[in-house]
């Protein structure tokens, strides 16, 4: 199932949560850390001033991300919502890995 999912970022953790996706921490997690780092990468700041996110995740977790929360989520985001999404689209947004990065301090963010 793909949602839709919506949530605020916890300013104070949020560049851990880059520096772990950046050096593959993330990725190597089973079964979901290619899709929470694929998740991220098309994630947008829909709302900058108020530190919103968007993107959409595939997930097949009985709960939506229930894992992807209990393991992640829940350290660097903050009243998370998810809705059933019939496919991935665009949102309009900033690059939420650019924002990530420059609150881990990187210098070079791909």
């Amino acid at each position: 199932m793909i949602y839709k999912v919506n949530a605020k970022i916890i300013e104070d953790t949020i560049g851990e949560f880059y520096r772990k996706l950046a050096d593959g921490t993330v990725a190597k997690q089973r079964p979901d850390g290619e899709e929470i780092t694929a998740s991220m990468k098309r994630a947008v700041l829909t709302a900058p001033g108020v530190g919103v996110a968007e993107w959409y995740e595939k997930c097949f977790c009985p709960t939506p991300l229930y894992h992807e929360r209990k393991t992640q989520y829940d350290f660097y985001f903050a009243d998370m919502t998810t809705r059933e999404a019939e496919g991935y689209r665009k949102i309009k947004g900033e690059p939420l890995w650019d924002y990530m990065a420059s609150k881990a301090g990187a210098a070079g963010h791909a």
